[in-house]
């Protein structure tokens, strides 16, 4: 079994660039902990670019092997840090966890 991980945030900024930026910055940051945490399997983020109304600003899939590794992922100290940049720059949240 894999459990797949995914997560969507909207921005809290109102600003078009400065949403852009914010999106972007949790994007390279959720990249950065692929290696560094042991229990990811694959990861990918992806930065909206289309102007639709309705549409979340930055999306995570990532992969485990089974729940406890996305629990070990959730407390890892690397993670951790990126979670107190994202929410200082979220204004919402979404995520959705599935065996694939």
């Amino acid at each position: 079994m894999t459990l797949r991980h995914v997560v969507t945030w909207k921005m809290a900024a109102t600003d078009p660039a400065e949403r852009a930026e914010h999106a972007t910055g949790i994007a390279s940051r959720l990249e950065g902990l692929f290696g560094v945490v042991p229990s990811i399997r694959a990861l990918s983020t992806g930065v909206n670019t289309l102007a639709v109304e309705g549409n979340w600003d930055v999306t995570l899939i990532a992969d485990f092997d089974d729940g406890a590794g996305l629990d070990a992922y959730q407390v890892h100290p690397a993670h951790q840090e990126v979670v107190g940049y994202v929410r200082s720059v979220s204004g919402g949240r979404s995520a959705v966890d599935f065996e694939v």
